[in-house]
């Protein structure tokens, strides 16, 4: 079972692709989690990576390209994998194809969780984080003490600066902008499937099974 999971931020990639690895058993990897395996573990491609972090510029494609090829050979990704974040880009999704080849690997489904712009604004500006133990909530469903405390600890609840309703609909604007080039690709292949990621988790899920069992 070889998946991209596309979605903006807030849409249930990681809370949907943590279900889909404990009923595959498959891993789910990350741009983020890959960056910083290669680099912990010294890779060719992780000191790369390292360079250009501590320079504090971007990582250039064929460095992130590279940690992807590193990271698609492990053992763990033999039975399949799920990538969450990557690619981005249409030029990536090119690499990533060539990557794949030349392992003897091709997708098996390209699903995109389809959300409601405004809905997700009201998902995500809700969230609120305990400054003391950490706990999550949110003010509609999920709601803190009366008070507005944690209920576990009492403490003050925070909210993230990239919870900014502001700051949210920057975020879903270059994801659109990114994405839409990026479905277009996958659409003409027949690998992306659409999934309305604004239902039940469970009901999502099962959504995305039913895809992929159907695949």
């Amino acid at each position: 079972m070889k998946l991209i999971l596309l979605g903006p931020p807030g849409a249930g990639k990681g809370t949907q692709a943590a279900m889909l690895v404990e009923q595959f058993g498959i891993p789910q990897i990350s741009t983020g989690d890959m960056l910083r395996a290669a680099v912990r573990e010294k890779s060719t491609m992780g000191l790369k990576a390292k360079e250009c972090m501590d320079a504090g510029a971007l990582v250039p494609d064929e460095v992130v390209v590279g940690i992807v090829r590193e990271r698609l050979q492990q053992e763990d990704c033999r039975a399949g994998f799920i990538l969450d974040g990557f690619p981005r880009t249409v030029p990536q999704a090119d690499a990533l194809k060539k990557v794949l080849a030349e392992l003897g690997k091709e997708l098996d489904s390209v699903i995109s969780l389809e959300v409601d712009t405004d809905a997700l604004v009201e998902r995500l500006t809700g969230r609120r984080t305990c400054g003391v133990c950490g706990k999550g909530y949110h003010l509609r469903f999920d709601p803190p003490r009366e008070d507005g405390l944690c209920r576990e600890c009492g403490g003050v609840l925070i909210q993230r600066d990239d919870d900014q309703e502001a700051t949210i609909r920057t975020r879903m604007d270059v994801y659109h902008e990114q994405t839409v080039p990026l479905e277009d690709y996958y659409r003409q292949q027949g690998l992306l499937c659409r999934v309305d990621g604004m239902q039940e988790i469970a009901t999502v899920h099962q959504r995305i099974v039913s895809v992929l069992q159907a695949g």
